[in-house]
């Protein structure tokens, strides 16, 4: 996503001029006024966490919640064992996982180690989740404030929607890495500052650095980011040819060199990526391809803010609400691109930015109150089997409108303000105004403030779960578990099953290894699919679970168990509490033999039969 549009490729005349020494201490305390507002918002997000930490998942995503858990975990396991963080095989025993080929969230969790270790990485989670949205809101309002707009409250305003779109609030139900954009202002910044004569070589070096530092906290927004300023450089040069050819050279050179310099630093960990061990090509039926946003989402309430409501999600669908902007603000928005248009080149930008990625988000057919119409939309045209296209999803390129709209809020009402001079030359029509002059910034306040009062969020929903057994959390299995052998939970990890052992193995922080696991992986083709490919007894264990009842158990069924166990390289099989604790008991019990009661778990010490 593209947080902001720093217009250092318009001349200087035009950009916002450094405070002087007399004026300086009032901005400041502004600026520590609007982080400490954001922080305020980041903490109003996560408030429900805060009540029973231990013991909360989101209710949304209880599963990606449990999974960045498990990354955090793989952080400080990482950085404490001295392992390459590329790869673990605390998941997915004793194949592994390629954590580069999956969302990984590698440039926090490594740094954060040491908060892991001290604290957990459930408490890791909830701080490091608030504090994104914080720090995105933040770095957009700098970028705003320092190279866009003169007015601190325009920047404010804007900086706030950046960072608590009702789209990026959606995702923090369970996936930081999509809060976690506190990068790409500054990386935007650096792109349309790569023109500055004189400097190309200082701002390649630092888009390079920025670049590569992202690749290590979600490639997908970056590749966004990439294509929305794409978008933005081609508008540009479009709209002032002159300029544009006067920079080429200078932005070709920094832009090489920050592309190079990237490159160079990530260069293994890509490879990793798509060719080290465990990673795959594209998604088995090109799951993402097909998920384009529906029109009406575009003017509805988000479920995770004060107009918002649930319901609204048996009509629209249970989906990724990442426009979702509310028909005020979509009002609002036209009306403030009308106005600015004409006077304005940044809103030229944006408007064609909006234009652009709201059709582009459409999908391959276009959908309209949850219903698929028979309409075309643009993905109808792209092969799927396109490299990185395969792999995208449409609806998150509406993303960038909440970046367009959110920097078009700081215009508009930094245009309001009349603070100096506009940030762009207005061009004089020699009409009379047609609102009288007084009346402009007080309507223009009150019409953002109302279109954005619905859209403040709302503590994110969470939901119980069970606690570790004491026999896991109390370190009762080592006895049971030596080196280089795993730890069988029941039921095993999966995509869909095994919430609560995949827990087992964050909570601990990777003591023991767990097979299956919540993650991607290549199938006997090669192709990505979710989690580990489901051996006869992992699949005999689903279906008991689903029919709440023990099958009749066979002497091929018991010999399969076994050479499942062997393949996991198992030394112990544990149940837990479950709520088909019962079943579960009795087909393990036919398949394993008759289970040992060691503190507040069943267990099988299976050593004996697959040795």
């Amino acid at each position: 996503m593209v947080d902001s549009v720093p217009q250092t490729s318009i001349p200087k005349s035009t950009v916002v001029d450094s405070p002087t020494r007399r004026s300086r201490w009032r901005p400041a305390r502004a600026d520590v006024l609007a982080i400490g507002v954001y922080l305020a918002l980041g903490v109003l997000v996560c408030l429900n966490h805060w009540g029973d930490i231990p013991n909360r998942v989101s209710a949304h995503l209880p599963t990606d919640h449990s999974w960045f858990e498990w990354l955090f975990a793989h952080g400080a396991y990482s950085v404490w064992h001295l392992e390459n963080p590329l790869f673990s095989t605390r998941q997915n025993a004793p194949v592994g996982v390629n954590m580069m080929a999956n969302t990984s969230l590698l440039g926090v969790t490594l740094p954060l180690a040491p908060l892991t270790m001290l604290v957990g990485p459930q408490v890791t989670y909830v701080l490091y989740l608030g504090a994104a949205l914080a720090a995105t809101a933040g770095t957009s309002y700098w970028v705003l404030s320092r190279h866009l707009v003169r007015s601190r409250a325009a920047a404010f305003v804007g900086g706030a929607f950046l960072g608590f779109a009702p789209g990026v609030v959606h995702h923090a139900n369970g996936q930081p890495n999509f809060a976690s954009n506190f990068l790409l202002p500054l990386i935007v910044l650096r792109v349309l500052r790569l023109g500055e004569p004189g400097r190309w070589r200082r701002n390649g070096i630092l888009l390079g650095l920025l670049v590569a530092y992202q690749i290590f906290i979600n490639e997908e927004m970056l590749l966004l980011t990439a294509l929305a300023c794409l978008v933005v450089v081609a508008t540009y040069a479009v709209l002032r040819p002159v300029a544009a050819r006067r920079q080429a050279g200078t932005f070709a050179a920094a832009l090489g060199t920050g592309g190079g310099l990237a490159l160079l630093l990530t260069a293994y960990p890509i490879w990793f990526q798509f060719n080290g061990p465990q990673s795959y090509r594209g998604l088995q039926g090109g799951v993402f391809h097909s998920w384009g946003e529906d029109l009406k989402a575009f003017v509805t309430f988000p479920r995770d803010t004060l107009a918002g409501d649930a319901a609204v999600e048996q009509t629209i669908g249970v989906t990724e609400q990442n426009s979702w902007f509310g028909w005020p603000l979509v009002i609002l928005a036209v009306v403030a691109l009308l106005l600015l248009v004409r006077r304005s080149l940044v809103a030229r930008i944006l408007a064609v930015l909006t234009v652009v990625f709201t059709v582009a988000s459409l999908g391959p057919a276009i959908r309209f109150d949850g219903v698929e119409t028979d309409i075309n939309g643009p993905w109808a045209y792209v092969s799927e089997d396109l490299p990185l296209v395969e792999m995208m999803m449409p609806t998150r390129l509406s993303l960038i409108v909440a970046a367009a709209i959110g920097i078009l809020l700081a215009v508009a009402w930094d245009a309001l303000s009349g603070t100096g001079r506009p940030p762009v030359p207005a061009q004089r029509s020699g009409r009379p105004p047609r609102f009288p002059r007084r009346w402009r910034r007080p309507v223009g306040y009150a019409a953002i403030t109302l279109a954005l009062l619905p859209l403040i969020p709302r503590p994110l929903p969470v939901e119980a779960v069970a606690p570790p057994p004491h026999f896991i959390t109390a370190g009762g299995w080592r006895p049971y578990v030596p080196e280089g052998r795993t730890l069988v939970p029941v039921p095993i990890p999966s995509n869909v099953h095994g919430l609560s052992t995949l827990r087992w193995s964050a909570l601990t922080q990777h003591e023991f290894p767990v097979p299956g696991g919540y993650f991607i992986g290549p199938n006997e083709q090669g192709e990505g699919i979710f989690g580990a490919d489901n051996r006869p007894t992992t699949r005999l264990i689903y279906s008991t679970m689903g029919k709440n009842a023990a099958p009749d158990i066979t002497d091929v069924e018991r010999r399969q168990a076994i050479e499942d166990l062997r393949y996991w390289r198992a030394s112990v099989v544990v149940l837990g509490a479950h709520p088909r604790e019962a079943v579960l008991r009795d087909l393990m019990t036919s398949l394993l033999g008759t289970a040992q009661r060691v503190d507040d778990v069943w267990l099988w010490d299976v050593r004996p039969l697959v040795d």
